[in-house]
């Protein structure tokens, strides 16, 4: 693992077998002054991938992380929020849905909160490309139960473009338990009731469809969160 520079801003990038996404997702990148940690923990040829484009890109710092085996959508993401070096930190998407502009509004807001995390469905947020009606629906009333289990009145917990003070994540991660697609409403969770204040921001999306979001990947993320919620009372 290399060292992390001295920076303001960390992005974690967690890329799960993006071999075909990764490139585009750089390459619509045309100035970042922070780091861009990389999390590949996948069977696939991403990290070589990210090796080649870091070589190639030297306006851009871009660390990648390997791993040979699965570390979860959490997991990955916990891993890289620990490696960053900065005093503001954040995570995004491999997919492209969100532009690192949008990343770096998001980390102007820190000026006046702990936390930042993107909106698709509030006031002011923009997509340029909609999902589909029935994952519309899925993420209304995978909101809703969110609402009434956790008592969090976010709009959008699961957009993949958060940012946050380091100290406030520092503080948090050791109680985190969640390592799949619900390490979301468990982060969100565990700041709101350690007190910290996280803004939702509206913002610009694009879905980019293909997710790696399955089925199964849903019944193991709604058994998380209930696990987080019955099991652990008290954050």
């Amino acid at each position: 693992m290399t060292t992390a520079p001295d920076t303001t801003y960390s992005i974690v990038v967690p890329a799960y077998n993006e071999e075909h996404r990764i490139s585009p997702f750089f390459n619509a990148i045309d100035r970042f002054d922070g780091e861009l940690i990389v999390i590949c923990d996948g069977t696939d040829g991403t990290a070589d991938i990210v090796d080649r484009i870091a070589a190639r890109r030297q306006d851009l710092t871009i660390r990648c992380l390997r791993f040979d085996h699965r570390l979860g959508k959490g997991g990955g993401v916990i891993t890289g929020l620990r490696a960053a070096g900065s005093s503001c930190i954040g995570y995004i998407d491999a997919d492209g849905s969100t532009s690192i502009d949008e990343m770096k509004r998001l980390f102007s807001s820190l000026s006046t909160a702990d936390g930042a995390i993107g909106s698709r469905w509030i006031p002011g947020a923009h997509l340029k490309v909609q999902q589909s009606i029935l994952r519309q629906l899925e993420s209304r009333a995978f909101n809703l139960l969110i609402r009434i289990l956790f008592g969090l009145n976010y709009h959008d917990t699961q957009c993949g473009a958060k940012v946050f003070k380091k100290s406030a994540i520092d503080a948090i991660l050791p109680k985190m338990i969640s390592r799949g697609f619900e390490f979301d409403v468990e982060l969100l969770w565990r700041l709101n009731s350690a007190g910290y204040t996280v803004d939702e921001v509206p913002i610009e999306w694009q879905n980019k469809g293909d997710s790696h979001v399955r089925k199964r990947d849903m019944i193991r993320m709604l058994a998380g969160i209930f696990a987080v919620r019955i099991g652990f009372e008290r954050p």
